[in-house]
């Protein structure tokens, strides 16, 4: 079955569901301890096992376009520089000057063929190799090509650059993403435009990244924003590895879809129906005729915190002001959703949590998706030699 096939397919079955008043379920509830969210011990062993081995999204294509763009930032507490290089390839780094350790580059993005340290001015090329040391002279005898930026493993692939933040390690960025990456790459992301970000603070990054996972929430969370145009408790889940394509009926599927030849119901997403495409361990994105959110979770410093990064993109760039300030004001907007709503909601069970009043979380058989989100981090941080990934 092809690609829209397979879409046309779930767009089928939430139709389904909806006329049957059903919704994808697991075989029975699940419960997962309440230390999973707040266990020091528990945070830590996430952490080694899956984010700092696992590809992470560090940037979107659109975010560095350009032969020497970079994008500067602070991920998992460690400072990294992304930069375009001028063959037009990718690179990360630590951000992390080799001479004393100073911070080289401010967060943020620009467009720099080098960077220069602001305590000693040491310089060094947009790939990272250190080119001038100030006053050599007098400093004395120094091999450059040992005191380069630690070099990271980084792959661009599906209109992102993947990074792992441990030096050395390489990256299968095909064998991570399986399925997903043909639905991200059908989308051809790299040629989009990047709109900008917004930052919010959350709770554990599994309190955040379950309220994803399902739409058993959005009646009474979201009463005036999804709600309205999405079912509340109907949804589809498809696994691709250890990622997720969860499909959300709209209140219109019926109408639109029997609008629509049926062989086209996979090529019309967001007209009857939406994707929330999960990519394990920490990023969602929706995509949207307005625009397009990418979510980035970037759990800690402590199990009960998370930074979530909002990075918005489109097809194509503003094509006046006034167009410009609708794409601020719907950033804006999906920002305030996700942040009074969704983590206002977040913030509030990480503190239910933290009193020790219940000793576990229980996940329905209407909540399939998170069950299964919560199989793969305990597989993954268990460890056990030999063992099966979990399965949707």
């Amino acid at each position: 079955m092809g690609y829209y096939e397979t879409l046309g397919a779930e767009a089928a079955k939430m139709l389904e569901f909806v006329e049957t008043g059903t919704t994808d379920s697991a075989e029975s509830t699940m419960e997962v301890p309440a230390s999973a969210y707040t266990d020091t011990g528990y945070f830590d062993r996430e952490m080694e096992t899956i984010f700092l081995k696992l590809p992470l999204l560090a940037a979107l294509s659109a975010e560095i376009p350009q032969p020497g763009d970079f994008k500067a930032m602070e991920l998992m507490g460690k400072p990294i520089l992304v930069t375009r290089r001028s063959d037009g390839g990718v690179a990360a780094m630590m951000n992390v000057c080799a001479h004393r350790g100073m911070i080289l580059q401010p967060e943020g993005h620009g467009n720099k063929k080098r960077f220069s340290c602001p305590y000693h001015a040491w310089t060094y090329a947009n790939d990272g190799k250190l080119i001038g040391v100030a006053d050599p002279g007098k400093f004395g005898p120094i091999c450059k090509e040992d005191r380069g930026l630690t070099a990271l493993p980084c792959v661009e692939a599906a209109g992102i650059v993947w990074v792992c933040l441990t030096p050395g390690m390489e990256i299968d960025i095909e064998g991570h993403l399986g399925g997903m990456m043909e639905d991200l790459a059908v989308h051809n992301l790299e040629k989009w435009h990047f709109c900008g970000s917004r930052r919010i603070y959350g709770p554990n990054w599994k309190i955040a990244y379950d309220g994803y996972l399902e739409g058993y929430h959005f009646a009474a969370a979201h009463p005036e924003t999804i709600h309205p145009r999405s079912f509340s408790n109907i949804m589809h889940f498809t696994a691709l590895g250890p990622h997720m394509r969860v499909g959300y009926p709209q209140v219109a599927i019926k109408e639109k879809l029997s609008a629509a030849p049926r062989d086209n119901w996979g090529q019309i997403e967001n007209s009857g129906y939406d994707f929330v495409r999960t990519i394990f361990p920490n990023v969602s994105i929706f995509f949207a005729p307005e625009i397009t959110q990418v979510a980035q979770l970037i759990p800690g410093p402590t199990p009960h915190q998370n930074t979530t990064n909002l990075l918005f993109i489109r097809r194509d760039p503003p094509r006046d002001e006034a167009d410009a300030a609708a794409i601020e004001d719907m950033m804006n907007w999906l920002r305030d959703v996700v942040d009074k709503e969704d983590y206002g909601v977040g913030l509030q069970v990480q503190k239910g949590l933290a009193s020790g009043a219940i000793k576990s979380v229980i996940f329905g058989r209407n909540e399939r998706g998170n069950q299964f989100f919560h199989k793969y981090v305990d597989h993954l941080v268990s460890g056990k030699p030999g063992a099966e990934p979990p399965v949707l």
